[in-house]
């Protein structure tokens, strides 16, 4: 099998063309060409906007060929080993635990399973079938479960997301997840797409998928159960307290794979009372700013702008401050919408989420600047919590209650004047915003790094700081303010505690935080291994 690298189409060629090419490179005919599967694909729109495909190909007498076409591009398929899931071993008489159903603990209920343990998995919010409902409930009424948003619930912050799944390292880890988001519903683009996402319409029925898959295996999935209280004797975990829909109960457990989420605060809190090591961490603040996708696309697409065979653009940018600070761009949703992420009474948060055609009028992301605990005013491991807690109070106040989220054009603020409404680029947050002057509810030095880096970013990508370019504030779960840490054996320094994923500090995303929750399951399988092997 032969490997055929940076293979360059223009938009909207096919299977043919691809198959011409490939050829061409090879320098053979079509039909000796046996079979030919994409691997990869992207979009490289520096200087001519291509599609870039990556490709193996079968053909007869492949030491001929390949000494024949002579190419850069061309090499034997190399096949590296995939993923290796932990052998089977007895069920302990304790299961293991897992808390959390965001990426982090699916997946790491999903390799337990498979182990044959037979773990206990805790979410607190709801399955994601009515966790749906509560959220366009909220986003159309105003009315916020507690329980059940956008931030608790069957899949965690991500299901209400673009769903990306790219990330800035390799991990053999990753193709099993994607491969397992394929199998359970996701669309087959994420197993070859350089950038793939899932987007919220095919998250849901994902979810619901790797739910039938873990309770197949063994799991004992139970929603609207909280972790409440842990029991430590002589450093190590002996129980654990659960709310649930009949009651509290104690779980004896010796082994919980913590997966709480950037915005369990109240789990942050109980941990700090029961004196289990914690750290506030450096993490990022700002606003969601939000352009027409037709002139995103038309900056970065320029004569193809509009073309049906290239998907809605999106952009990665970032800048260096005089200040010291850096601002840069997060959680890019092309085509999607700006959502209310609140997930406490009395507080306005926002995120971004788009649908896997990313076909809406508008482009959002998130604009941040870099925030250390320096900033948050205090000494506590949770200062950077209830940093986060005075910014989403004040956008509250500002946007008037009923979670109406404070607005502003990018003119208005650099001139530092209150907006009277829209231009040309409409708001898609629900329930509303409230036009007003943003530097009433963000600290100076945010307002300041942000007035310096939008024209710098607009000079990255044309129409960036348009002047009716819409800010929504507050955007402030970008990841969590505190560090659970851990040493190599994947434990706290309380014995039986797993913390991982983005709540835990350990992660940045769907993809990452289902890989860190499969590597701190990998370890309880080590750790019971140890105990089978040599009691």
């Amino acid at each position: 099998m032969l490997k055929i690298e940076s293979i360059k189409l223009p938009p909207g060629a096919g299977m043919a063309e691809l198959a011409a090419e490939t050829a061409r490179l090879l320098r053979v005919r079509e039909k000796e060409i046996t079979s030919l599967r994409v691997l990869r694909r992207s979009i490289d729109a520096r200087e001519d906007v291509r599609a870039v495909y990556t490709v193996e190909a079968a053909v007869k007498d492949e030491a001929a060929v390949l000494k024949r076409c002579r190419s850069r591009k061309v090499s034997r398929l190399i096949r590296r080993p995939g993923y290796l899931l932990p052998p089977p071993l007895p069920a302990p008489a304790e299961p293991p635990v897992v808390a959390g159903a965001g990426p982090a603990g699916l997946f790491a209920t999903l390799v337990l399973a498979k182990a044959g343990l037979r773990p206990i998995l805790l979410e607190r919010g709801r399955p994601v079938e009515q966790r749906r409902a509560d959220v366009a409930r909220f986003w159309e009424s105003g009315a916020l479960d507690p329980a059940s948003n956008v931030q608790f619930g069957e899949g965690g912050a991500g299901a209400f997301s673009d769903g990306k799944l790219n990330t800035g390292t390799r991990d053999i880890r990753h193709r099993f997840i994607l491969e397992t988001f394929a199998a359970c519903g996701a669309p087959e683009d994420i197993l070859v797409d350089a950038r793939p996402h899932i987007g919220t319409d095919y998250l849901f029925r994902t979810l619901q998928g790797l739910r039938k898959t873990l309770t197949e295996l063994g799991a004992d999935i139970r929603f609207e159960s909280r972790l409440t209280d842990v029991e430590i004797a002589d450093g190590r975990l002996q129980s654990v307290t659960v709310a649930g829909p009949e009651g509290t109960y104690v779980l004896p457990c010796r082994r919980l794979v913590l997966c709480p989420g950037h915005s369990a605060r109240d789990t942050f809190e109980m941990l700090h009372r029961r004196v289990v090591p914690m750290e506030a961490k450096p993490f990022a603040v700002g606003v969601r700013i939000e352009q027409r996708q037709a002139d995103c696309d038309a900056a970065q697409y320029r004569q193809y702008a509009g073309h049906p065979g290239l998907p809605a653009s999106t952009y990665q940018l970032s800048c260096h401050l005089p200040s010291g600070r850096s601002a840069f761009s997060f959680c890019v949703c092309p085509g999607g919408e700006v959502v209310a992420a609140a997930s406490e009474e009395g507080q306005v948060v926002t995120n971004g989420m788009s649908e896997f055609a990313r076909d809406r009028e508008n482009i959002n992301g998130a604009l941040l600047v870099n925030v250390t605990p320096e900033d948050f005013g205090g000494e506590s491991p949770l200062a950077g919590s209830e940093f986060q807690r005075r910014l989403e109070r004040s956008a509250y106040a500002l946007g008037g209650g009923g979670y109406r989220a404070p607005a502003q054009r990018v003119e208005d603020f650099l001139a530092g004047r209150p907006s009277a409404g829209p231009g040309r680029i409409r708001p898609s947050y629900r329930p509303g915003v409230t036009w007003t002057d943003l530097h009433r509810c963000l600290p100076p030095f945010i307002c300041e790094a942000l007035a310096q880096a939008l024209p710098i970013l607009g000079g990255k990508l044309t129409g960036y700081d348009q002047p009716d370019a819409v800010l929504t504030a507050v955007e402030s779960r970008s990841s969590s303010p505190v560090r659970i840490p851990r040493d190599e054996s994947g434990q706290s320094a309380v014995r039986g505690l797993y913390p991982c994923g983005e709540g835990a500090g350990y992660a940045g995303g769907i993809l990452s935080a289902a890989a860190d929750g499969m590597r701190a399951a990998e370890q309880v399988c080590q750790s019971i291994s140890k105990e089978v092997h040599h009691p």
